[in-house]
């Protein structure tokens, strides 16, 4: 279980609001807060009131800090945002929450304020001590104290709490050192048990570490103990270095900060805690799953280093000067080799670590106990087996493990300019702070920061995106912005920065720059495909209940086994057998009731599912999952290019006509832009505009003589028809080098700037440059793209600055969401039918697209590039939409019918807008048509306010709403109170990111939860919110797959209890599924075979239990007058029987048609329950007919025990395993089960045929045995017709087994289910319906009187 607390934490960021009077007061060791992630990614803490005590219950709001020692409610995958402005009060009372100040807003320290990069050095460092004197200032209250609500000071030394976000795991942190005496003592033990309390302890390292270990302050520990929320265990010996550095090279200053807020630390000490330059002389270093930690000597604990960020960090012209060689072998030092290595185990140790497992230590002992025993055949036989199957084992082990290391591991030769020149080194000696030449870079070996020069780089082996991406030089302001400790890089900075791994497609460098250069900010593990890597190293543990049920079930055999150890060491004594043998044979009823091949049985089921789905072109890397897909109840979807094709088709353009009395409305829709003159600047139309806009607002690049860019802006380019050309002289029409007018003339400008702008002109190809002499009366129609603005997904939208040839004005044209749109251009240019149009096309699926423009007067050349983005982007005239249409894959309803008819939940969750993902979810049956669609709007406040109003309003019938609290319908007709909730529960929730948002973090919980139950579309979602979505409704208990196109779903993918990725990309393979055929018809495959997989793990483990009852059952008989089952008599049932059994059982394919109801994934529940312990007993019955009837018989001769020997052949042990042979293979036949979840039994060839071998084979050793094969299994001579009554027996002992288990026992369950509810409701006074407790959607679904899968 997670020891992190509930997900759901409420936390006041800034400024608290006035309390509740019907809210008891807050406790700060129980009350659970829901955390805030509204904010941005400059992390703040509030202030409240500090314990004293570590208080793990105790909620804060949590931060993206690695190091953050408070305790979380969400996990870290989410990246929490802060509130953009809130106002800071001064703490009026001790329960008070004050948000403390940081560095992005204003008053904070220089690092990230707004001024112009330009400014001076001095100036920077006023800011700098202003905003240290800010900070200052903001964490005193009247105490002079800071007062943290989280885990409280870090009073005991020796222990920590640390999260990792990106792992998204909280670990705890222990210090020890060894008490000699104590290891001493153990070592003893160890000798004296002959390695029992070894293997014993090294199965349960928490006793290891309890018996030698002693507590120790966390500097002083010769070893550190790592506990994560999950239990696992790791022991690791921190490495000591004597080196002579600053804090400031080793922790970063927004470490400190955060530190410092977390702890109670008095303000005169503040400063000293601050003081970057301070020496440090001893550097204690652990790796904890490749993070390199850090101790830091005042805070007395670990921190993370992989986030540093250098404080010079702060202007681009001073990290042009790269790093002196002393500064790169002391980074080396602190932060390791460049370099993702993979640590391989030894072979010796794998075979080690295999061996010594609990299963194969189980079958090693058991291997012992055959041999004392004399069981050599059989013995030797099983050792075999296991032999084989630990090096199976051990060669794929070995296998993955080169193959990540080949995918991982990357070196190569860099020029890197260090103490004043340039050098080529390898780039494992790569340090942050490096300046490296990226020109002949074919990859990118760390993550860097582009300085100068631009490049394109394919980014798919981190995000999926198969589209080429532009990077840029990153500017002052963006630098100081910069933040490395969050879990993700925002956009504004990711289009600067270049991710290790990726491939690059083009360098450029300007034309008054020598070289494309950038900085090395991370290295290693530390990168961000470091974290791809660890998050498959070290997956999220599964948690499937099946595996713990089957854990326990093993334990009841167990239990049954030492029973039997009992009740036959009593008899033996009673025999007069001795001591060793009575020792040797009781011990063999564990080998037979605790079969050593359970687990593996267990696992045949999965890995013919996986074979067969990777014939189908479905790939599995998470063999568990498999099981896990045959439980999901509810499947999350994306929209493009999962259940929509990838591309987008121009549908028609809509320009803004202007009427006679100046009234302004959308014109006729036009589906060709051939006849539009570009040179018009008509005020009756912005048709030119509009064409200019799509041909100019765009981020299309040539890359091997091929167009490429956003497949949105492609389609539009193309429906243009016209050509551009890059700087470089490649155009899209000839792909030939060439000179346009337009750089010619402005050749001298340019290079003022950097980089020659783009090109585009109408088709037909260019002018050629003419003399100014002979310079044409009319300019050829060109546009140089000067100046552009990224698609930033938090504003929506894109912009460019366009010049013409020849005019010397500029013109902006921006394109984006057309909601956006509304706020950035001029009122009195929006058409009077602009929500009309917009609502038309949204409603019928088509994505829209608004266009805008304006001049940009008196603007210089050389002060382009310090416009700001809000200034450019705004007083705009609007110039219309751009319609695109987006296709339905072909077997995207065909899916969807498939997984509603199986009652399996389906929600969309697009970036989309929502009344297109709304229109797209009733086209492809996702929503029905007839059910009415709410979507939210805020009355009041925005998603980062606590106080803000959400309503609910009807897509179909303008004026209905659902009620704020309930989300249900009201009625709005007179007997609006005899019934204020209207009685047709058929409606749908189509919720936006931004009401997700608010809901997520303010709303009362039981909002969320109604929320969750009743939302079938999630629009706007950030990849951050889709993979929250995936964890919400995983809480109210869900099991939840998501589908993505791996573009920009891997958060999600993961998070998911399956994962199905489309893409092809690298990234997906972080994804448990990935597909080759590209639409959501693998989904039905993957839970098809799911199913089919959890089935056949019940039947094997079912059958495996019930062979080791049927052989205790027969043993135990034997037992009583000291006879056994021979050796060639136990392989001829374990191998011969068994083994084959077991394996073809999981062959059986699974059935083609989903199911309305899943199976069952508990072992304790009343229908296994009821079918094991039915069949224990008609199995066991038998068997004791049959040993009561050679009883009755008048050839029977009783046995005469032999105290000194084996006493095996005798009438009993011929007729019980005569009989339990049969048992074996009618149980069989009894647990294969067929449709609804496999095919048919007859249809697993390789089984019936199997069955039928063994059937034959045993009969002819009831009917006809041969001297050969009586002598080989000690089988006595029996009449003729008893053997036909063992075979009589036997046949009905198959009906009744198959009739019982096909109708009598799955009634059973149902009438024990129905008495058990009844004895409850006499109890509690009702009926409860399930475990409400566990499936919180239900219950939410009861309340709200509806249906829920």
């Amino acid at each position: 279980m997670s020891i992190l607390p509930s997900t759901r934490i409420r936390a006041g960021y800034g400024t608290s609001s006035p309390p509740d009077p019907t809210v008891p007061a807050p406790s700060t060791s129980t009350t659970k807060l829901r955390r805030d992630s509204t904010a941005p990614l400059m992390h703040t803490l509030p202030i409240a009131t500090s314990s004293n005590q570590p208080n793990l219950n105790t909620a804060s709001p949590h931060k993206d800090s690695p190091s953050s020692y408070t305790s979380r409610g969400r996990s870290g995958l989410y990246r929490r945002r802060r509130k953009a402005h809130h106002p800071v009060q001064n703490i009026e009372t001790e329960q008070s929450d004050v948000e403390l100040n940081t560095s992005d807003e204003p008053g904070g320290d220089s690092d990230f304020s707004e001024s112009d990069s330009s400014g001076s050095d001095d100036d920077e460092d006023d800011g700098e001590e202003e905003g240290t004197r800010d900070f200052l200032s903001l964490i005193q209250n009247r105490d002079g104290e800071v007062r943290i609500t989280g885990l409280g000071s870090n009073t005991e030394r020796w222990h920590q709490r640390l999260i990792l976000t990106e792992e998204d795991v909280e670990i705890d942190i222990e210090g020890y050192r060894f008490n000699s005496l104590r290891y001493i003592s153990y070592k003893l033990s160890c000798v004296l048990t002959l390695g029992v309390v070894w293997l014993v302890c090294r199965w349960i390292p928490k006793w290891w570490v309890s018996w030698v270990g002693q507590k120790v302050d966390l500097k002083d520990a010769s070893w550190l103990v790592f506990v994560n929320q999950y239990g696992e265990r790791q022991i690791i010996r921190p490495l000591r270095e004597k080196i002579c550095c600053t804090v400031g090279s080793v922790f970063s200053l927004e470490q400190i900060k955060e530190e410092i807020r977390e702890n109670s630390i008095k303000l005169d000490d503040v400063a000293r805690y601050t003081n970057m330059e301070e020496s440090i002389d001893q550097l204690i270093l652990v790796d904890y799953r490749y993070v390199r930690l850090a101790y830091h000597p005042l805070f007395h604990k670990y921190l993370i280093v992989g986030f540093w960020k250098d404080q010079a960090w702060t202007m681009t012209k001073t990290m042009k000067a790269g790093l002196q060689a002393e500064k790169c072998y002391e980074r080396l030092a602190i932060f390791g080799p460049n370099l993702i290595n993979i640590r391989e185990k030894p072979t010796a140790k794998l075979l080690t670590d295999e061996v010594l497992n609990p299963f194969y230590v189980f079958q090693i002992g058991s291997i012992i106990l055959w041999s004392m025993d004399d069981y050599y055949y059989y013995a030797f036989c099983i050792f075999f087996i296991s032999a084989i199957s630990i090096i199976t084992t051990l060669v794929e082990t070995k296998q993955t493990m080169k193959r990540m290391r080949e995918m991982s591991r990357f070196e190569c030769s860099v020029r890197v300019f260090r103490s004043g020149a340039w050098r080529t080194v390898s780039s494992t000696e790569l340090v942050p702070g490096d300046l490296i030449d990226i020109a002949d870079l074919h990859t990118v070996p760390c993550d860097a920061m582009l300085i100068s020069g631009d490049c394109i780089l394919n980014e798919s082996m981190l995000t999926g995106e198969s589209v080429p991406v532009s990077k840029a030089p990153i500017t002052d302001l963006t630098l100081r912005k910069v933040n490395l400790s969050g879990p993700t890089i925002p956009a504004e900075v990711a289009k600067h920065f270049l991710f290790m791994g990726t491939k690059v497609v083009r360098v450029r460098s300007g034309i008054n720059v020598s070289a494309a250069t950038a900085v090395v900010v991370r290295t290693g593990f530390n990168t961000a495909k470091g974290a791809l890597i660890r998050s498959m190293l070290f997956p999220k543990p599964n948690n499937f209940k099946f595996y713990r049920d089957s854990f326990r079930f093993i334990g009841v055999l167990s239990i049954i086994a030492v029973f039997g150890f009992m009740l036959s060491s009593v008899n033996f004594i009673r025999l007069g057998i001795d001591t060793t043998t009575m020792i040797l044979r009781a011990l063999d009823l564990i080998t037979i009731v605790v079969p050593p091949a359970l687990p593996a049985t267990m696992s045949i089921g999965t890995s013919f599912a996986i074979s067969r789905l990777k014939k189908i072109g479905i790939f599995c890397i998470s063999p568990p999952r498999v099981n896990m897909g045959g439980k999901i109840d509810c499947m999350c979807f994306d929209k493009t290019g999962t259940l929509t094709e990838d591309g987008l088709d121009i549908y028609g353009i809509r320009a803004v006509t202007t009427r006679t009395d100046g009234t302004k409305l959308f014109g006729e829709e036009t589906s060709t832009v051939a006849e539009v003159d570009p040179n018009s600047e008509s005020e009756d139309s912005t048709e030119s505009r509009i064409l200019r806009a799509m041909t100019t607002c765009h981020s299309l690049k040539i890359v091997g003589g091929e167009l490429l860019g956003d497949p949105l802006d492609l389609k539009m380019f193309e429906f243009t028809r016209w050509e551009l050309e890059e700087s470089s002289g490649i155009s899209s029409s000839d792909l030939k080098p060439t000179t346009s007018e337009l750089l010619g003339s402005q050749a001298k400008k340019i290079a003022k700037v950097g980089i020659m702008p783009t090109v585009v002109r109408p088709p037909g190809g260019r002018h050629e440059l003419v003399l100014p002499s002979d310079r044409l009366e009319v300019p050829p129609i060109e546009f140089g793209i000067i100046h552009s603005f990224e698609f930033v997904s938090a504003l929506r939208r894109m912009s460019v600055i366009v010049r013409r040839l020849a005019n010397p004005c500029m013109e902006v044209f921006v394109k984006g969401a057309p909601e956006v749109m509304v706020d950035i251009c001029r009122p009195d240019t929006m058409p009077a039918d602009f929500q009309e149009r917009l609502y038309w096309y949204t409603h019928r699926g088509y994505r829209v697209i608004a266009c805008a423009s304006r001049q940009l007067e008196d603007v210089k050349w050389h002060k382009l590039h310090k416009l700001k983005r809000q200034d450019v982007e705004s007083n705009l005239t609007f110039l219309g939409f751009i319609i695109f249409e987006n296709k339905l894959k072909p077997r995207t309803i065909s899916a969807i019918t498939t997984l509603r008819s199986a009652n399996i939940r389906q929600i969309m969750c697009t970036g989309d807008n929502v009344l297109t993902a709304v229109s797209v979810s009733r086209e492809c049956g996702l929503v029905d048509q007839n059910s009415e669609i709410y979507i939210p709007k805020f009355l009041k406040g925005s998603s980062t306010e606590p106080d803000s109003q959400l309503t609910w309003e009807s897509v179909l019938h303008e004026g209905d709403e659902l009620d704020r609290d309930t989300l249900q319908p009201r009625r709005r007709t007179a007997d609006y109170y005899s019934q204020p909730y209207g009685s047709e529960q058929s409606y749908h929730l189509a919720v936006t990111g931004e009401a997700f948002r608010w809901v997520v973090d303010h709303a009362p919980v039981e909002l969320l939860h109604r929320m969750l139950v009743k939302g079938a579309v999630y629009a706007r979602m950030s990849p951050d919110e889709k993979a929250e979505l995936v964890v919400e409704l995983q809480n109210i208990g869900y099991c939840v797959g998501f589908c993505g196109d791996g573009a920009n779903d891997c958060g999600a993918l993961k998070a998911g209890d399956i994962g199905i990725s489309l893409s092809e990309a690298e990234a997906s393979v972080a994804a448990p599924f990935t597909s080759n055929t590209m639409d959501i018809n693998c989904v039905i495959d993957v839970i098809k075979e799911g199913r089919a997989a959890l089935v056949t793990s019940f039947s094997c483990f079912k059958y495996m239990a019930l062979y080791s009852i049927i052989q205790f059952t027969s043993v135990t008989l034997l037992y009583a007058f000291g006879s056994n089952l021979g050796d060639f008599q136990f392989l001829y049932i374990d191998l011969f029987l068994i083994l084959p059994i077991a394996v073809y059982m999981g062959y059986t394919a699974a059935w083609p048609h989903l199911y309305q109801k899943r199976p069952t994934a508990s072992l304790v529940s009343k229908k296994v329950l009821t079918s094991l312990v039915g069949q224990i007993v008609i199995n066991s019955g038998f068997q004791f007919i049959a040993y009561w009837a050679v009883h009755q018989q008048d050839w029977y001769v009783p046995p005469v025990f032999d105290p000194d020997g084996e006493n095996i052949m005798c009438y009993e042990n011929t007729v019980l395993f005569l009989l339990s042979s049969f048992q074996y293979i009618l149980v069989a036949v009894v647990f294969s089960v067929g449709p609804p979840y496999r095919k048919p039994l007859w249809t697993n060839g390789r089984l019936v045929l199997t069955l039928l071998v063994l059937v034959a084979l045993t009969v002819w050793c009831v009917l006809y045995p041969n001297e050969f094969l009586k002598e080989l299994l000690e089988l006595e001579t029996i009449p003729f017709s008893f053997r036909v009554f063992v075979l009589s027996l036997a046949a009905f002992n198959l009906v009744i087994s198959y009739t019982c288990e096909k109708y009598m026992f799955i009634r059973l369950a149902g009438w024990l289910s129905q008495i058990m509810r009844f004895l409850r409701s006499r109890q509690t006074g009702y009926s409860p319906v399930g475990k409400v407790q566990r499936k919180i959607y239900k219950k939410v679904g009861e309340e709200m009187g509806i249906i829920t899968f």
